[in-house]
């Protein structure tokens, strides 16, 4: 049996920090497409298995690199990996022994592997956050228009406004066009929009920014997806369960879809007014119909049915 061995890697803009925790050597090399395939021809595929930390858009050249040469990799929340390193008494901070931190992760963690990312899969994400920055832009013009008492500054905010809705929707456009040149996004998006409340936007959200679904089991999506409540008890403090973590617009937009889902399906409106009932509290209820319903398209995805 092969030996798992566990590279640690920080990430910044400029530069890779790399501890090899078989030879234990530390090396950095410089975020580029070049010096990361150099490095990468060095690994084994099967037994080295590379550990970072989320980054957003500057881990992208690697994770496409590991792919290609097939080298595994996992990417973890910075905050589960700075709470282990203080479990250490590390104090010390430097990019080099942060990355010695995240090859000790992977040791005591044993994590799974990711999903080769797919370079159809980016583009959709990219185009669907480029779309909510445009959107958040628009709401704030919008508010700025509310509270302006100036002619000529309305009329500019209106001009503005209104540039943003053509741009939205032409995003839009071509966002639909990007979802239907892929025949399994195609295939999934139709699923989704066939439940009650999932709208197109919806659909894209989860599309772009949750490509687990259908793939993890219902405690575990919901948990992704920041929707999975956890106990706060302890001694006689006996708090309610609440909701906590995740991925703040795979949520908003699930909250969303639940409104619609309550207002559009007996079985969902009736779901609700049972916890509402029972709880006390409406915002709970939506929230507990929002998990219900990523639950629902956790398994039409899994299974390829349509909601019935």
């Amino acid at each position: 049996m092969i030996m798992q061995n566990y590279v640690g890697c920080d990430i910044s803009k400029q530069w890779l920090d790399f501890f090899d925790e078989a030879s234990s050597r530390c090396q950095r090399i410089d975020n580029q497409a070049d010096a990361i395939a150099a490095y990468v021809a060095g690994l084994h595929p099967g037994r080295d298995f590379v550990v970072m930390e989320a980054t957003g858009v500057h881990d992208r050249l690697l994770r496409h690199g590991l792919a290609k040469a097939g080298v595994s990799f996992s990417r973890h929340n910075p905050t589960h990996t700075h709470h282990y390193a203080k479990s250490t008494a590390r104090r010390a901070k430097t990019d080099p022994l942060d990355a010695r931190m995240l090859s000790g992760y992977g040791r005591r963690y044993h994590p799974e592997a990711e999903p080769v990312p797919r370079e159809e899969g980016e583009h959709l994400q990219s185009l669907a956050r480029h779309r909510d920055q445009l959107v958040d832009i628009r709401a704030t013009l919008k508010k700025q228009r509310a509270d302006a008492f100036d002619e000529i500054v309305m009329a500019e905010l209106e001009e503005l406004i209104a540039s943003f809705n053509t741009r939205i929707k032409a995003l839009e456009s071509r966002i639909a066009e990007t979802i239907r040149q892929v025949e399994d996004t195609a295939r999934d998006n139709a699923l989704m929009v066939s439940v009650p409340g999932v709208s197109k936007i919806t659909a894209l959200s989860l599309l772009a920014h949750l490509p687990e679904l259908g793939q993890r089991s219902p405690k575990s999506i919901t948990a992704l997806a920041g929707l999975a409540p956890f106990d706060n008890k302890s001694g006689k403090l006996n708090r309610r369960s609440q909701i906590q973590g995740g991925r703040p617009r795979v949520r908003r937009a699930l909250y969303m879809a639940a409104l619609g889902a309550i207002r559009a399906c007996d079985r969902f409106r009736a779901f609700y007014s049972a916890i509402a009932a029972r709880s006390g509290s409406k915002k709970l209820a939506i929230i507990a119909v929002a998990r219900k319903l990523l639950v629902v398209l956790n398994a039409i995805i899994r299974d390829k049915k349509a909601f019935a």
